[in-house]
């Protein structure tokens, strides 16, 4: 029987993702430069970069560039972005449902505390959270499952008794190293991926209501 559902953030609660991509992509473009989606699919739902994106623009146009002017500068277009965000389909309906159905909620995020929770209280979003947990909390951030392991632990449920919600391959295989059944959404970024390891996909959460997800979970779960 499942107790507990645990969200990530970026990308699967509000699109960070894309904007962030967004804002690098200008960045490379008015350098002569070119960041591609396969590269930056290597640190999605992680902070463990694979690449520094200014280094890899300095050696794609072959000359040195300010660093600190660039990060302002892509900072700034990021936030521009992001604040015009929605939260993403379903997702206040899940939480709201998750709460009536008296279900645990637990959120696990590659992203620093500070940026999750000041998101969530932007969206008035935060209060629904039994437990969040970030990078400053663990030491190995997502695909490690240690975030998950944490959650769980904080909530005081068997990995049996719980689900993520992931959109990403990283944060995908961070949930199934931890024990957890786990349902794919990806966002317009991520659904370019692999996301093959999830136990199903839904193309956002408006197509099955809590209710009817944790139907079908039980049912895969049997056969």
């Amino acid at each position: 029987m499942m107790r507990a559902l645990i969200f990530d953030f970026d990308g699967l609660i509000l699109d960070t993702e894309a904007p962030i991509f967004q804002a690098w992509q200008e960045i490379y473009q008015a350098h002569g430069g070119e960041l591609t989606i396969q590269e930056w699919s290597t640190i999605i739902g992680s902070n463990e970069f694979a690449f520094d994106p200014l280094q890899r623009l300095a050696a794609q146009i072959g000359y040195p560039l300010d660093s600190q002017a660039l990060l302002t500068r892509q900072r700034q277009r990021e936030t521009e972005l992001i604040a015009q965000q929605p939260v993403m389909p379903g997702v206040a309906e899940y939480l709201r449902d998750a709460r009536q159905l008296g279900l645990k909620i637990g959120l696990a995020s590659s992203s620093p505390c500070g940026w999750v929770t000041g998101h969530l209280s932007r969206l008035g979003l935060v209060h629904y959270f039994d437990c969040i947990m970030a990078s400053d909390d663990v030491r190995r951030t997502k695909p490690d499952p240690e975030l998950y392991l944490t959650v769980l632990s904080v909530l005081d449920v068997h990995p049996s008794e719980a689900f993520a919600l992931e959109d990403s391959p990283n944060g995908i295989r961070a949930a199934k190293q931890a024990g957890l059944f786990c349902v794919a959404v990806p966002n317009l970024l991520t659904r370019q991926m692999d996301t093959s390891l999830a136990d199903l996909h839904l193309n956002t959460l408006t197509d099955l209501s809590l209710e009817s997800l944790l139907e079908r979970i039980t049912s895969l779960q049997r056969s």
